[in-house]
């Protein structure tokens, strides 16, 4: 029986994996994007940040009571470590 690979993306409004349904960035989707831009870790920031004013638009629209700090789930993680 063959599977159907289901990619580490995100769900949207919901921003939850449509693979492992966690939120995402999910740990596979982190360390995916670790990998795409090995050589180029602004550009990685750049990626995020926008994904996250997207995530804190569509999130807030969803629960507008809600007060959202998504800077570790979407930008803590990829900062180059010293």
């Amino acid at each position: 029986m063959a599977y159907r690979m289901i990619p580490h993306l995100p769900m949207r409004p919901l921003w939850r994996c449509r693979n492992c349904g966690a939120e995402w960035p999910c740990p596979p989707a982190r360390l995916g994007l670790l990998v795409e831009y090995r050589d180029d870790r602004t550009g990685l920031l750049f990626y995020l940040s926008g994904l996250m004013a997207e995530a804190r638009a569509q999130l807030t629209q969803l629960n507008p009571e809600r007060s959202l700090d998504l800077h570790e789930r979407f930008l803590n993680w990829a900062r180059a470590r010293d």
